[in-house]
C-alpha cells in the first residue's frame, strides 16, 4: 500500500483533553516515525509535531479524530514523495 510521509503540527490549549490525545496517538503508533513535544509555559500550551508515514487515508484519519478534541488544533503537511512503508 502507498504511504506518504506527513507532519501533524499540534497545539494544546485544553490539558483536560491530553489523554484522549494520548489515546489516539498511541493506536496509530505503527505509523509514527517520531513526535516532539514542546510546553509553552508563557502561553499555556504544548506544541507537538508528529512524523509518520502511513497511507493517506490513515494520517486524515488520525488528524480528524484529534481535530475533534475539545481544546486541540491540528494542521497536518503532507510530503509529495510516495512509496511503500518498507522501502
Amino acid at each position: 500500500m502507498e504511504t506518504r510521509v506527513a507532519v501533524a503540527a499540534i497545539i494544546v490549549e485544553n490539558n483536560q483533553s491530553v489523554t484522549k490525545l494520548n489515546e489516539i496517538l498511541h493506536e496509530y503508533g505503527e505509523y509514527i516515525i517520531g513526535r516532539m513535544g514542546i510546553p509553552y509555559s508563557k502561553k499555556k500550551i504544548n506544541v507537538i509535531s508528529v512524523a509518520m508515514d502511513a497511507p493517506v487515508n490513515v494520517i486524515n484519519s488520525l488528524a480528524g479524530k484529534i481535530g475533534r478534541l475539545p481544546g486541540i488544533s491540528i494542521k497536518t503537511v503532507y510530503s509529495s514523495i510516495g512509496g511503500t512503508k518498507d522501502e
